[in-house]
């Protein structure tokens, strides 16, 4: 028991070492990126640490840190049309930065090897794209190809929550985490409550999105299916026509009814995976 406290314990002090600080500072300011709520930008954010990190440090242990809400914006998709973007202000980019680079290699060794998306250099999308070539070389040419609504949008505090504890009980991590989630949104002046969905403009996101979606790989590796997810894009290979649809219809109803998010049928399909498109390739 003393051993595994510790062992928590010590993700705290890691996350908040001057080496991890250091290269969470380099990173965020590397990222550039847009002012949050508050108007700093990323030019300004180390003066503001050499000022202030003693205060801030003493509230984050204490459990008293109050991040701020993001600032929602709207920006353009590649193929079209628009999507949400929600960006914290570049403290808490810096904050969250400091936790992604701790608790991304407490995770790590949690996720499936069928996932690809934000996971290390050598899982990309390409990556995941010859993996799914192979299926259908290898003879299974229907695909169950499976779109998340809203995916950011909808995920549910307290499953993610209860996910985490899974694999990390040390409740000052459990409580910034789920301080951020909870942090609100800025709308026309206004702060928002936010009672689901994570961020989609921080640091943390990603791997929360795998934490969360860590759930229906397990599920879909208990069924013995052959299938690559990146992010929430998630396609099932099989044999027949008449084994696509099955699928489909128990996958949508574990999503849905176990995991409380939302299949979008508009994009979703179970068909020839030729016809269909993964991470914007096609088969032939």
């Amino acid at each position: 028991m003393e051993d595994e406290r510790t062992q928590h314990e010590s993700v705290w002090e890691q996350t908040f070492s001057r080496e991890n600080l250091f290269k969470a500072l380099a990173r965020v300011e590397s990222n550039q990126g847009a002012p949050g709520v508050d108007g700093m930008t990323t030019e300004e954010l180390a003066d503001h640490l050499r000022e202030h990190w003693p205060s801030i440090r003493a509230r984050l242990d204490a459990g008293m840190y109050q991040p701020s809400p993001v600032k929602r914006t709207m920006i353009p998709k590649p193929g079209g049309g628009e999507r949400q973007l929600d960006i914290p202000t570049v403290l808490d980019r810096f904050i969250q930065q400091a936790m992604l680079q701790v608790l991304s290699e407490v995770f790590e060794p949690t996720f499936s090897d069928h996932s690809y998306g934000f996971r290390p250099p050598h899982r990309s999308a390409q990556q995941a794209v010859q993996v799914a070539r192979s299926y259908i070389e290898e003879g299974y040419t229907w695909v169950v190809d499976i779109d998340l609504a809203e995916f950011f949008d909808a995920v549910h505090h307290d499953r993610l929550m209860a996910r985490m504890k899974q694999t990390i009980s040390y409740k000052q991590v459990l409580r910034l985490v789920n301080a951020y989630l909870k942090a609100g949104v800025m709308v026309n002046g206004m702060v928002v409550e936010t009672h689901e969905g994570t961020p989609q403009g921080g640091p943390l996101s990603p791997l929360l999105s795998n934490i969360v979606l860590t759930e229906l790989d397990r599920k879909l590796e208990e069924r013995g299916h052959r299938f690559v997810r990146y992010a929430d894009d998630c396609n099932i290979y099989v044999g027949r026509r008449a084994a696509a649809e099955r699928v489909m219809g128990s996958t949508q109803r574990f999503i849905e009814k176990r995991m409380r998010l939302q299949v979008n049928v508009a994009k979703s399909a179970a068909d020839l995976a030729t016809k269909r498109q993964f991470l914007g390739f096609s088969f032939y």
